[in-house]
């Protein structure tokens, strides 16, 4: 991601920078950070100067002064996250982030840099969020995903089967090299988000699927590095590889479930808590989770199933037909 120095002011350059080098974010959430900051400067100034909604997006900001984000204030974040919601229907998610984006800013002005005395989003309530379960297979399903990949091609099946046994994200497979796998050892290197580094470990499914796509592989000059390769022997791209999981539910008849690489995630999560009785505290670690609670979503998850499996019982909706008094 490329910013030009020119177009926003210099406090806002220095956080997108501080949020790149120092905290070590993903390229995506920086972009998403920083475009969320530059709308909140382009809504004060359309607020403070009354200007047509209509030109909002070509507002500059670049000469956005320290002494107006002086004078911002809670009612001013949160009239901002109303106006998000009424004229732009952002959801409950996307106003979140926008949240949290303005909370980090303004922390880092006050707390970091100074430029500001008080944090006027110190005390922003975030937007609640509905919470749902993930979306996974069941082991019957990533069966079929397996038995349907295994059909076309070693690279495919190899993708696949990394997916839903290691639990790993997009970026991390894409971004996996011949280096990263200690085949005698049985370990994986991956590059995680912020650039934090994990090894897991790998069971027979997945050395017998690498072994056998690297014995079919080409070992390009161009691209020497890169585990997977695209038909024009480069590193294979994200999307490239979610189209490959995409054709393969709708080989394995599993298309209209709304899944996704990320699901398979979830997938490969909930295979190892309900099935290998994995630990979340050691789900968490092969996951590559920053918190807890985020891996305990599994939990749930698990809770869930059983409460299905009640439910399934062919005496489920077997009930009384007139009341009896007790004697």
């Amino acid at each position: 991601m490329k910013i030009n120095k020119d177009e926003c002011p210099q406090f806002l350059y220095d956080y997108i920078f501080y949020l790149k080098v120092i905290k070590g974010r993903g390229e995506r959430t920086v972009e998403a950070y920083y475009n969320d900051l530059k709308m909140f400067l382009k809504y004060m100034i359309y607020k403070n100067n009354i200007y047509d909604k209509i030109n909002m997006s070509d507002m500059p900001i670049n000469e956005f002064s320290v002494d107006s984000i002086k004078k911002i204030t809670l009612n001013d974040i949160i009239e901002f996250l109303y106006y998000t919601a009424n004229e732009r229907d952002n959801n409950a998610a996307t106003r979140a982030r926008k949240a949290s984006a303005i909370k980090g800013f303004f922390k880092y002005l006050n707390a970091n840099t100074s430029i500001i005395d008080k944090n006027p989003a110190k005390d922003l309530e975030m937007p609640s969020l509905k919470k749902s379960l993930p979306k996974y297979l069941s082991l019957e399903e990533s069966m079929e995903l397996l038995k349907a990949s295994s059909e076309d091609s070693l690279r495919d099946y190899c993708i696949i089967t990394l997916f839903l046994n290691c639990g790993m994200r997009l970026s991390e497979l894409v971004g996996i090299n011949l280096t990263d796998i200690n085949e005698t050892d049985r370990t994986l290197r991956l590059l995680g988000k912020g650039n934090k580094e994990r090894i897991i470990y790998l069971n027979d499914a997945c050395i017998d699927a690498i072994q056998k796509y690297k014995n079919s592989r080409q070992n390009p000059a161009n691209e020497p590095k890169a585990l997977f390769l695209s038909k024009f022997n480069k590193r294979i791209s994200k999307r490239r590889v979610q189209q490959i999981v995409e054709d393969n539910l709708k080989a394995a008849d599993l298309d209209d479930r709304g899944l996704s690489t990320h699901k398979l995630r979830h997938t490969a999560a909930t295979l190892m808590y309900q099935h290998g009785n994995v630990d979340t505290l050691v789900l968490k670690e092969i996951l590559g989770h920053k918190s807890i609670a985020t891996t305990e979503i599994y939990t749930h998850i698990s809770n869930e199933s059983m409460k299905k499996a009640a439910d399934s019982s062919p005496l489920s909706k077997v009930k009384m037909k007139t009341e009896k008094k007790e004697k």
